[in-house]
């Protein structure tokens, strides 16, 4: 009874015999049935992507955004039900306020995360509340450190700092491509930049996305790094669309590649 949730289900504060609490991994498995957000950790900064599907012809591409600035320093990428991520930004413009009102400074990058994580967190503790159906990432930079960081916040309330991560349906198959890049190397100067890593980030996006098969989508970037001031800021589009183009023409020339692999193999 207890693996398929009867019984167990009913409220985020019960837990069933194995463990587990029902409610929080359903909030999970909302989360990986919508689209793709991804976040870079560059030697100077930090890129955040989300893949937001166009669910109907006629909406305006700017509209409903999930990517949100809620201080000069950090920005905040969601993706899930979209209505709760909206109230996890204002949250966090709330947390940034109140901590400068109070301390006369910019919140730490790692007080940031523990907040928003702790009032995520809250919502799983009570059988009058439900948890959040989203994952938000979390791009920020400390002026007091000058250091930047990356952390993503989970509908648990779990928070990680991360080189990159991913949320959403193509969470696995995109940490599987975010691997492969030299994030976490120990010279730093080895390390991708901003703009190759909105690059990547592209390729990652269109690699995963089926034509025919995905609805089609509208590419939201974002980037906190040296080039932008260290302020939370959107990717200028047209270097979004020259990023689009080159990640096109490499997968293209990936795939014709692998067919003439293929074919000498054969021969």
């Amino acid at each position: 009874m207890a693996s398929s949730g009867s019984g167990y289900d009913l409220s985020s504060s019960t837990f069933s015999p194995d463990g587990r609490i029902f409610q929080v991994e359903y909030a999970s498995k909302a989360v990986e049935n919508a689209g793709t957000a991804l976040g870079l950790k560059c030697r100077n900064g930090v890129v955040l992507c989300v893949e937001k599907p166009l669910l109907n012809k006629m909406l305006l591409p700017n509209s409903s955004r999930r990517i949100h600035t809620i201080d000069t320093h950090s920005g905040i990428a969601i993706t899930g039900f979209v209505s709760d991520g909206r109230q996890m930004v204002n949250r966090g413009r709330e947390e940034c306020a109140s901590y400068e009102e109070t301390y006369g400074t910019k919140i730490p990058t790692k007080v940031l995360g523990d907040r928003l994580a702790s009032y995520v967190h809250y919502f799983t503790l009570h059988g009058s509340l439900r948890p959040f159906g989203t994952a938000a990432l979390i791009a920020s930079y400390d002026p007091e450190t000058k250091d930047h960081a990356l952390q993503m916040i989970e509908p648990s309330g779990v928070s990680y700092q991360y080189y990159a991560c991913a949320a959403g349906k193509g969470r696995q198959p995109a940490r599987t491509e975010l691997e492969k890049l030299n994030i976490n190397k120990p010279d730093k100067a080895e390390n991708i930049d901003v703009r190759e890593g909105v690059k990547q980030l592209a390729r990652i996006i269109h690699l995963l996305h089926e034509e025919g098969k995905d609805k089609p989508f509208e590419l939201e970037m974002s980037w906190l790094c040296e080039e932008s001031g260290w302020e939370h800021k959107g990717v200028p589009r047209d270097f979004i669309k020259e990023a689009v183009e080159w990640a096109k023409k490499d997968i293209a020339e990936a795939q014709d590649y692998e067919s003439d692999e293929d074919e000498e193999m054969e021969d």
